[in-house]
């Protein structure tokens, strides 16, 4: 329907239902006429615009269906109404829900325009208002991809009828009523037999569930872990390059004695070149960004949580206007764009950070569009890319400036040519024992030129993902030819120990979450497993978000480490269907295919109502055994356990001598908290107090009273009570004292 369609024709007029204020005012600037503000909505001749926010409208809770729901009793459940009611989220919503029902009943508004966001999330806030209404007036679907005037204006004028988006509002409803009937009735079971041993509300979902079931499977992992020794042998050669000894593929040694009789029988001996293997290799730029690989990035440069740079995101598409849509699944962008893209590189050549590369973009005759468009990957929404429109860096907070650069980056660089490297492999033989040299001299900077000379943040980000065993590629190597005679000046063993698989960052939990837990590192693999992930890109931050807020799991540092209760409430749940990650990625698919008229509706919660009555009854049926907390015991009590025999063992709260009783009964009185400042101790870090005094490194994680981070090593006093050492501090005034 075109803008022109608004004309007053016997006062009718259109209202437009927008998502926030916000969008309301900007789609009234964008908008012909001159609108009145009347705080709850605009008005102008022929058009009202009003808003939602947020999520004005929930699905019921049980007890509004029955009132002896309002106990949670396992006979009640599982609870599955015929027929799901509504009801606005609170009084706030209530009141502005009120203003939405009595425009929609206005004798002059005969049209509908819903303008919530483009996304299943914004179908469902538009759709639950309008049930509730319980008008019937004819629906139009606004659907853009950035918040400029211009996109606005072409979205009115293609405005697309609401029956075209059904399927997706159908697969929306899906969602929400899965997980009411998970989630409340898992919830209530799960509670009502844990309550005695995991302790208040028992909170299990679809998605949080599944999602806290990796990390702690990972945890198990971890603790289970038994670190082995192994040695290393670096050899120095003559003229100047290193060499890392190597035999077939293994580069570690597992019997020291051995390592130490090479070093001794190399050290000083004549060697020989025995191959050199030069290679050309290029490295394509990295796709388009979507919001999931956003969101893992800003946490690997900046240690974002996906929720900050979720916010960020949205506020430079709001309120800036300066990047496109960003709740997005696409890395791809679709034909129709393929117009705007040199203006909008146009648009960052003023930038002086991003002048080069986009004058080198403006330059193409013909953009390289093989990696860029594709119509058969963009749904709903196509790749996160800035907009054509002047941008004002000044306006942009620090957070929003990053995210910016990382979008706008990404966008140049995938226009430029690989970047092309000449490796180098050099075997030496040295007293028939062999040596493997590795170096890389680029050639042509390619898209990585884009980025620059590479900052702190960034070669730290890329050093943890290209971490290889000691084996680091120097930047060149001597001019060396195969036969040559080289000296092995000296060699030394390292002494190192395997180390246990890391924990989850948000980076690495977000890219579990789009595979359903499979360990994928290819770029377009990874792509083809999004419909069966955890969650959509919108939903894994709060997801996360969620299961901190729930106490399941806590930040320490950039890591994230299931609590106790997290892993009691796995525990709890062993081996159930609703823990298992591919369940629940199937379920994703599937809502998937509902949006896209490949699956029904009614089969998908028929399927869900089976899966809820099956869970109840298996949790009601749980063994007692199995609801009790795994409790580690870690050895002998450092205060009293060499005379009693007494041990430190996990309980709640603290790891503690079991000659403690009661109140009465003390004991020895020896405890290490599990919580120090914020932060829950692990098993692991425990026994390294108790074996070493100290921890092995710097933690991160903790908070201050005045709830700042901080960083420090734990050590275990002479009178058994934990204490904190800042080495940073110590080396911070060793130096001031030097000067």
């Amino acid at each position: 329907m075109p803008i022109r369609a608004f004309a007053k024709v016997d006062r009718v007029k259109t209202l437009v239902i927008a998502e926030k204020p916000s969008v309301a005012r900007d789609l009234a600037d964008a908008l012909p006429g001159s609108f009145e503000n009347n705080d709850t909505y605009l008005e102008s001749e022929d058009t009202v615009i009003t808003f939602a926010v947020g999520h004005l409208v929930e699905l019921t809770d049980p007890e509004d269906y029955d009132e002896r729901f309002k106990k949670w009793r396992m006979a009640d459940l599982p609870i599955v109404p015929e027929e799901f009611r509504l009801r606005a989220r609170d009084k706030k919503a209530e009141k502005q829900l009120k203003v939405i029902h009595k425009l929609l009943k206005r004798d002059d508004v005969d049209r509908i325009v819903n303008a919530c966001d483009a996304g299943r999330e914004g179908e469902l806030i538009f759709a639950y208002i309008y049930e509730t209404s319980g008008v019937d007036k004819p629906v139009e679907r606004l659907w853009i991809n950035s918040m400029t005037k211009t996109a606005i204006k072409d979205g009115f004028e293609k405005l697309r009828p609401g029956e075209q988006l059904r399927q997706l509002e159908a697969a929306a409803r899906s969602r929400s009523e899965a997980d009411w009937l998970v989630g409340m009735n898992a919830t209530r079971a799960a509670t009502i037999r844990g309550r005695a041993w995991v302790g208040g509300v028992v909170s299990l979902g679809r998605v949080q569930t599944p999602t806290l079931a990796l990390m702690v499977k990972r945890e198990r992992e971890i603790q289970a872990f038994v670190p082995e020794p192994y040695w290393l042998v670096h050899a120095q050669f003559d003229p100047r390059y290193e060499g890392l000894w190597f035999e077939g593929e293994e580069t570690r040694l597992k019997d020291g004695k051995r390592a130490d009789v090479i070093a001794a029988k190399v050290s000083g001996a004549e060697g020989t070149v025995e191959s050199v293997e030069r290679k050309e290799q290029s490295e394509r730029a990295p796709l388009l960004y979507d919001l999931t690989s956003l969101q893992r990035d800003a946490n690997r440069r900046f240690g974002f949580s996906a929720r900050r740079t979720l916010q960020a995101a949205q506020s430079l598409y709001e309120d800036k206007k300066a990047i496109t849509y960003p709740r997005t699944n696409s890395r791809w962008l679709s034909g129709d764009l393929v117009s705007q893209l040199k203006p909008t590189a146009a648009t960052l050549q003023p930038i002086p950070d991003y002048a080069e590369a986009a004058r080198y973009v403006l330059g193409l005759q013909q953009l390289p569009l093989g990696r860029v468009v594709n119509d058969s990957k963009v749904t709903d929404h196509h790749a996160i890319i800035p907009t054509d429109v002047e941008h004002e860096l000044g306006r942009f907070s620090p957070d929003e400036r990053r995210i910016f650069d990382l979008v706008a980056r990404r966008f140049l660089a995938v226009f430029h040519p690989p970047a092309r490297y000449a490796r180098t492999t050099i075997i030496t033989l040295v007293e028939e024992e062999r040596f493997r040299s590795r170096g890389k001299i680029t050639l042509e900077a390619g898209w990585r030129g884009v980025y620059g000379l590479e900052s702190d943040e960034d070669r730290k980000a890329r050093q943890q993902e290209e971490d290889s065993e000691n084996e680091n590629e120097s930047a060149e190597l001597p001019p060396l030819e195969q036969g040559q005679s080289v000296k092995c000046v000296s060699a030394e063993v390292e002494a190192k120990e395997t180390k246990p698989p890391p924990r989850y960052t948000e980076a690495t939990l977000l890219s579990a979450m789009e595979t359903a837990g499979k360990l994928i590192d290819d770029e377009e693999l990874r792509e083809a497993m999004k419909e069966s992930g955890l969650g959509t890109p919108a939903t894994r931050a709060e997801t996360i978000e969620t299961l901190i807020r729930r106490e399941y799991i806590e930040r320490a540092g950039k890591d994230l480490t299931p609590t106790p209760k997290g892993l009691q409430v796995i525990s709890m749940l062993e081996e159930h269907p609703l823990t298992s990650p591919e369940l629940t990625g199937d379920w994703e698919k599937r809502l998937t295919d509902i949006e896209h008229g490949a699956d029904e509706r009614g089969a998908f919660i028929k399927d869900i109502e089976n899966f809820t009555r099956a869970t109840v009854e298996k949790i009601a049926a749980l063994d007692k055994e199995k609801l009790r907390p795994e409790r580690v015991e870690l050895g002998l009590c450092p205060r009293c356990g060499a005379e009693t025999g007494e041990i430190i063992k996990e309980n709640s709260k603290a790891y503690g001598c079991t000659s403690w009783k009661s109140r009465e009964e003390t004991g020895c009185g020896f405890v290490i908290w599990k919580r120090v400042a914020g932060r829950t101790l692990t098993p692991e870090i425990a026994r390294q107090l108790l074996e070493e005094g100290k921890t092995k490194e710097v933690i991160s994680g903790f908070r201050s009273r005045a709830g700042k981070p901080f960083r420090a090593r734990l050590v275990l006093n002479g009178e058994g009570k934990v204490e904190f050492d800042f080495p940073a501090r110590k080396e911070t005034k060793e130096a001031a004292v030097a000067e």
